[in-house]
């Protein structure tokens, strides 16, 4: 029996809140309606600001972000396997830059028990901290505005002291992966992020399944500049074939 719309269009919100995508496919075969049903459905909810559209489904809306001292207590184990694995990317590096949130402090954290004799740029304070474990890391403060909420300096004095620097490898979080590109919450991470991608010879974005087929307000980068994501799950068919599109080199650590 065909749902109401009122009803389907809510069961389609509780499946946005368990994945992070939606196929319009998909949907219509679960739902017992057509694909123009659907799309009817997915246009109208857009216009609410309850999704976004994407080709042939939709992602969650733009939304905040929990700060990253709550988001240290999600996706640990993952975010563990994530770091080991990133870490064995580094290998040879010599002058890394690392940006906040949650994830790359487990993978500055790996840093510090398995690199040594480097430098390291960031504007997070519990990367630093994280590091401060291995006394051969020469840990680099950037200046700035204090975003208390990330636990990271901001700002223009944070950009342009970056352009003072280069690096082997970016080390960056993102709040989300989408089609376009790694995106973050806060438009001014963002602004760092993409500093220091212009400033490293390669980039890596370390990322949980959660951010998959996710979209927020600053896309910090195209895939192009984007040479290896690190992430804990493999990621949709359409996202995975983009990444691959642009040479991005994709390690899924299960």
């Amino acid at each position: 029996m065909t749902k109401p719309k009122t009803a389907r269009q809510e069961q389609m919100l509780r499946e946005l809140n368990l994945a992070p995508s939606l196929r319009v496919a998909e949907l219509a075969r679960r739902l017992g309606v057509s694909t123009e049903t659907i799309r009817r459905d997915l246009d109208e909810m857009m216009e609410q600001g309850l999704l976004n559209r994407t080709y042939g489904g939709a992602v969650r809306s733009l939304g905040p972000e929990p700060s990253v001292t709550e988001r240290h207590t999600l996706f640990v184990a993952e975010r563990e396997r994530i770091a080991k694995a990133a870490v064995q990317v580094l290998k040879g590096a010599q002058m890394l830059m690392i940006g906040s949130g949650a994830t790359t402090v487990h993978t500055a954290r790996r840093i510090a028990v398995e690199m040594k004799n480097i430098t390291v740029l960031t504007h997070s304070f519990g990367v630093a901290t994280v590091l401060a474990i291995n006394p051969t890391i020469k840990i680099v403060i950037l200046p700035g505005d204090y975003h208390a909420t990330e636990g990271a300096t901001i700002g223009a004095h944070t950009v342009s002291f970056l352009n003072s620097f280069y690096a082997d490898f970016a080390i960056l979080g993102a709040s989300g992966l989408g089609p376009d590109g790694p995106s973050d919450a806060l438009l001014e991470c963002g602004a760092v992020y993409a500093a220091m991608i212009s400033r490293a010879a390669k980039t890596m974005v370390v990322a949980d399944h959660s951010k998959h087929d996710r979209l927020f307000a600053a896309r910090y980068a195209p895939w192009q500049n984007i040479g290896h994501v690190v992430t804990d799950q493999a990621p949709s068919i359409s996202l995975k074939g983009t990444m691959e599109k642009n040479g991005v080199n994709l390690t899924i650590c299960l």
